[in-house]
């Protein structure tokens, strides 16, 4: 009898696209519930864009676009969206770079002229360069250099299963580089992938559609325009033998480890790709899961496990090359190459013999529910759609992944297990330097 499956209906969140003249594409998603608004702007460039000699630009060009604008001194963005209420933020991604803040909806005239000022350019001058810089450093030392499991595994796991500059690279940077940096480095930068034709504005919650419309277009409208740069391929051949690296964390406590596949291009090939997401969570996701239950309760081997798509978990937000991670904490003395074969072994009697009844039907309500949650408030509506927008030209696809998810048959989650082969494995071993304290280990490490 065939495996029940779970039964997801799709969201109905409307959704409105339109392109200005200057290539910049609109996205607004209205949503009269309550008195709020979400907007986002995200630009088509990140981590991997970045060029050699000059590692972790990308986060740092992030920087200084809060240090003033064409038309506004340094510190302005932050006073006018306090003041009016609201929060913002940006993050650097290995595929984007993204600005957003949420604010009262009688606020949004507001955000829409300080975005549209600062995609006129930012304040590039030497002050706000070396200030950034001396940041940016301080945030390394703060979240990798000097803290347990720094950088691990989104810095320390890309160089073992890539080769090439763009995927393998430090995307914090190294110290040599930022210094490096120069005015003239950030304003080509600028230039070249701060373009309105490399760009979208999604705007989601309480407003009238013609109304922001024209309020797109009034500050928006007048931005030069400039047309995207040719996105290159990043692609590389997938692993054919299993590598293996491994380091010393004076910091850490406990060893761990992570464990990297690379999976169907994410843009591509969705159908192909979308299997993997739900394996991630039918191993790790819960305390009945199939690797927590193995390796934390019954083998007691690790102390914490985990497994997700992409280096930063952002399966739906990544293009390729990208991976299936799997990271663990151990307990003192703990056996790496044990741990290993164990996970070997699930995924063999996995692909062998299928899933328990229930088993993908519980995994996949849970995945929804969290979909569903974080496309409910309006700033992670309005965060996804751009980026949907961004990478497919589909931002009505937010609609339908929860749908998706719950589309995903016994069969497919198989054969996605199936081709998690030792061979095709890249793995970075923490080999713990400090102490041991009672307790568990940490779990995921984000940027």
């Amino acid at each position: 009898m065939a495996a029940r499956r779970a039964r997801i209906p799709a969201t109905k969140y409307p959704v409105e696209r339109l392109t200005l003249d200057n290539g910049l594409r609109v996205v607004l998603a209205p949503d009269r519930t309550a008195p709020v608004v979400g907007v986002a702007v995200v630009y088509d460039v990140g981590i991997r864009s970045e060029p050699e000699g000059r590692t972790g630009f990308a986060h740092l060009f992030e920087h200084l676009m809060f240090q003033g604008s064409a038309n506004l001194e340094k510190l302005a963005h932050f006073r006018h969206v306090q003041g009016a209420g609201g929060t913002f933020n940006g993050s650097t991604h290995f595929d984007y770079t993204d600005y957003f803040e949420t604010l009262p909806s009688n606020a949004l005239e507001r955000t829409l002229f300080l975005e549209a000022d600062r995609m006129r350019g930012p304040r590039l001058t030497e002050e706000n360069l070396r200030n950034q810089v001396d940041v940016v450093k301080e945030e390394i030392r703060v979240n990798v250099l000097n803290r347990p499991y720094g950088g691990f595994p989104w810095l320390k796991l890309p160089p073992v299963l890539f080769d090439t500059f763009p995927n393998a690279h430090d995307g914090y940077g190294s110290f040599t580089d930022l210094e490096g940096a120069t005015v003239a480095d950030a304003a080509d930068f600028f230039e070249r992938y701060y373009a309105c034709g490399n760009a979208v504005l999604a705007v989601a919650g309480d407003f009238d559609v013609t109304e922001a419309t024209a309020l797109v277009e009034r500050h928006f409208g007048d931005v030069p325009a400039r047309p995207a740069p040719e996105r290159p391929s990043f692609a590389e051949p997938d692993l054919t033998a299993e590598r293996r690296q491994s380091y010393t964390d004076p910091l850490a406590p406990l060893p761990a480890f992570a464990s990297a596949w690379r999976v169907p291009d994410p843009i591509d090939d969705f159908d192909a790709y979308l299997p993997y997401v739900v394996l991630a969570e039918v191993l790790t996701d819960g305390e009945a899961s199939r690797l927590v239950e193995r390796l934390v309760q019954r083998d007691r081997s690790v102390t914490s496990v985990g497994s997700y798509l992409g280096f930063m978990g952002e399966a739906f937000e990544v293009r390729d090359p990208t991976a299936m991670l799997l990271q663990a904490h151990l307990p003192p003395g703990g056996d790496v190459d044990k741990v290993l074969r164990t996970v070997d072994e699930e995924l063999d009697r996995l692909a062998t013999d299928g899933l328990a009844p229930g088993e993908l039907a519980r995994t996949q309500a849970r995945m929804a529910t969290h979909l569903l949650r974080d496309n409910d408030a309006v700033l992670g509506r309005a965060l996804g759609v751009a980026v949907l927008e961004q990478q497919r030209g589909a931002p009505e696809l937010i609609n339908e992944l929860p749908r998706l998810v719950g589309a995903v048959t016994q069969e497919q989650v198989r054969a996605a297990a199936a081709t998690l082969r030792p061979d095709r494995r890249a793995t970075v071993e923490v080999v713990a330097g400090a102490a041991a304290p009672a307790g568990k280990g940490k779990g995921k490490a984000n940027k």
